[in-house]
């Protein structure tokens, strides 16, 4: 009996072993677009619907320039659907506003959310956001954030195990980098905001979940790593921002907590340029192996990823590809 109890204990050991390993797969890549009223686009954003995938990004002549609106663009059986302009920053017949970093949320009751930032540059722009109840393909006018608060600024909002929202934030102003955590309830309402303390310059964070109350978040840096900062309380309060030991050219960052616990993280693993873009695993947050690489070429730009878990539990991802197009990724594990 000693023995059979010992033999089932090493079958346990190696099962739970084998579950931390993560292979992942490519089962297509495509762009989402081959043709677009827009020369230039950047920070895409992705959701799973009923109807497919749908993802967002902004697009214009050129980052900053006031022509930049937010499009979206859904994938279903057919195929990607035409990119459709679905939020801009005109204020009046003279003038508009440039727009940035779309964010796409979908509520636990199915309405999706459009977040989005409008103004002349990070340091000025503010928050907006859209309702849609049929799957993006309408949207209401845009509601603005309240005084203070940008809802989340690249990466997804979260929901919490009391149903509250989280909205990954961060403030850019006079080369300053801060970030905070935005939190409403499930009809955006109540906001608050908690700010994370330490000494890295850093902004744009993405949220990673430990069970229970247990939260974690890695953020860009201008220091030239991934800074990583976790809270036990549902975020209501936060250790300081410390090295992730990962090197981190400063661009944008993604990341996701599998259903089974599993960590993936979306970075440019390089002191500088945005020419690598690979994909991160990591079974405690704390120690990340490199499982994937996207791209890794001499020159070139790819980057501002979004990642999410679909509901059949493959992974779909986005980026972008040479400021010119945006790159759909799907993968199996």
């Amino acid at each position: 009996m000693a023995i059979l109890i010992q033999l089932i204990g090493m079958l346990f050991q190696i099962t739970s072993s084998d579950s931390e390993k993560i292979n992942p797969k490519i089962i297509s890549q495509e762009f989402i677009y081959e043709n677009a009223p827009f020369p230039s686009c950047h920070a895409s954003t992705l959701i799973e619907t009923e109807d497919g995938i749908l993802a967002s990004w902004f697009g214009g002549t050129y980052e900053r320039h006031p022509d930049v609106s937010i499009y979206t663009s859904l994938r279903d059986q057919k195929g990607w659907s035409t990119p459709t302009l679905v939020a801009d920053g005109i204020e009046n017949e003279v003038f508009r506003n440039p727009t940035w970093n779309p964010v796409l949320f979908q509520k636990p009751d199915g309405e999706v959310l459009l977040f989005y930032k409008e103004g002349p540059n990070p340091r000025e722009w503010w928050g907006l956001y859209k309702k849609s109840n049929d799957g993006g393909k309408s949207w209401s006018k845009a509601i603005q954030t309240p005084p203070g608060f940008l809802g989340p600024v690249k990466n997804k909002s979260v929901t919490l195990s009391n149903g509250n929202l989280m909205h990954p934030s961060s403030f850019e102003t006079n080369g300053i980098w801060t970030t905070h955590l935005e939190f409403t309830d499930a009809n955006l309402e109540n906001w608050y905001k908690i700010e994370v303390p330490g000494p890295f310059q850093a902004i744009q964070p993405t949220v990673l979940f430990h069970g229970d109350q247990k939260l974690q978040i890695l953020t860009r840096t201008q220091e030239g790593v991934i800074a990583t900062a976790w809270s036990e309380d549902n975020g209501k309060t936060w250790t300081e921002l410390s090295s992730s030991g990962l090197v981190h050219n400063g661009s944008g960052i993604d990341a996701i907590t599998l259903e089974n616990g599993y960590h993936l993280l979306l970075c440019n693993p390089i002191p500088k340029g945005r020419n690598k873009l690979s994909l991160l695993g990591s079974a405690d947050g704390l120690n990340w192996e490199e499982i994937l690489v996207l791209e890794d070429e001499k020159s070139g730009e790819f980057s501002y990823p979004a990642i999410i878990q679909a509901k059949d539990g493959s992974i779909h991802l986005t980026y972008t590809y040479q400021r010119e197009k945006i790159k759909y990724v799907h993968l199996s594990l």
